[in-house]
């Protein structure tokens, strides 16, 4: 019996629509993976934030509950928003945005992979091999303007853009220090930076910086794409891509053409992380037409999930929460593969209940 046990305190925040129901359904697939590890434990404390909460009490996210959420050691997030619920200015409830600025969440790692199985919209034999993550900078970008932006007179409307040196640089060698991850599980490594830097000075900066601490990793292959090339060639040959790194915008709308080359957003989990603080959801929505009616796939979350495991292990150095992030991503792996199994967006009939039953019997 392992009595060295370490505990993992989790701000959970379930959200609104089916980041409800992906959450308990996550919830019971993480208490599955811990009766299989003795060696962490995770300790769940239910947040309250976003549009219902917003809508119920005049507050997106509470003061207590956002610093709670600062002093786990880990944030794990369902869906946030509801169209028909909006701030005054007409956008709608986001307080994990505030969340990313507030706890210096500057990476957001995008995962783009295809599964056994699962059809894909692009009809070649190729599409099986696709694998590369987006590295989405979260912090500022076209972002740093939320909240900030100005109408005048109902005539003119503007947004900043903001590009710094603080973030991009550990941004850079975060991203490098990913590729080499990779390149030691048997993938290229090679970092691809997309920006605009033909049209606009601030990303010039942008691959000025890249391009500087790019000096420092020569052990990794680069190279550049502007953002209109890289959404062609993620159409024309995602193959090819192992890791993109690129400014906030870009990745929010890049990483929604990644899921869906793969076939879904319900495939598309997202790590958000920075040096002491790390924030994990699936990158959909919160689907409120189908909330309540058992059809979400909570594949992203479960995959947002294992990439939190992998998270702690690798901060903390608990070498079985590793192993059991590799577990969770090995069960859905096996689920797919296995055939059978379609979820709802592709035309099947296989809903929350059925995967979460489905991954958990094929956990290790």
């Amino acid at each position: 019996m392992t009595t060295n046990v370490r505990e993992f305190e989790i701000a959970v925040i379930p959200g609104d629509g089916i980041g409800v129901e992906i959450m308990d359904a996550c919830l019971e697939v993480l208490a599955a993976v811990q009766d299989r590890h003795e060696g962490f434990r995770l300790r769940a404390e239910t947040l309250a934030a976003g549009a219902n909460c917003y809508r119920d009490t005049g507050e997106d996210m509470s003061t207590e509950a956002f610093e709670r959420a600062g002093e786990a050691d880990a944030i794990l997030l369902g869906a946030i928003g509801d169209p028909a619920i909006r701030y005054p200015d007409g956008t709608e409830i986001s307080p994990h945005l505030r969340l990313r600025t507030a706890y210096n969440l500057i990476a957001g790692l995008r995962p783009i992979k295809t599964y056994p199985s699962i059809p894909t919209p692009l009809g070649d034999p190729r599409a099986a091999d696709i694998d590369f993550v987006i590295v989405r900078e979260s912090t500022e970008g076209l972002f740093a303007s939320v909240g900030k932006g100005t109408v005048e007179d109902d005539r003119r409307a503007t947004e900043t853009l903001v590009i710094t040196r603080d973030v991009c640089e550990p941004l850079f060698d975060m991203t490098f220090t990913l590729a080499r991850s990779r390149r030691n599980k048997g993938k290229s490594g090679h970092v691809t930076c997309v920006d605009k830097a033909n049209v606009f000075s601030a990303m010039a900066f942008f691959r000025k910086i890249f391009d500087e601490r790019a000096t420092s990793a020569t052990d990794i292959e680069t190279s550049h794409l502007y953002v209109d090339a890289a959404a062609l060639n993620m159409v024309r040959n995602p193959w090819d891509f192992d890791v993109i790194v690129t400014e906030n915008m870009y990745g929010d709308i890049l990483s929604d053409l990644g899921a869906g080359i793969v076939g879904s957003m319900g495939l598309a989990p997202c790590a958000e992380i920075g040096e002491t603080h790390g924030l994990f959801q699936p990158a959909h929505g919160s689907a409120p037409d189908i909330a309540g009616t058992g059809k979400a796939n909570p594949t992203a979350m479960f995959l947002s999930a294992a990439m939190m495991l992998e998270w702690l292990g690798e901060r903390h150095g608990v070498e079985e929460c590793r192993t059991a992030a590799e577990h969770l991503d090995r069960a859905v792996d096996r689920t797919f593969a296995k055939g059978g199994l379609l979820p709802c967006e592709f035309g099947g009939s296989d809903g929350t209940a059925a995967i979460t039953d489905a991954v958990i019997d094929n956990l290790d």
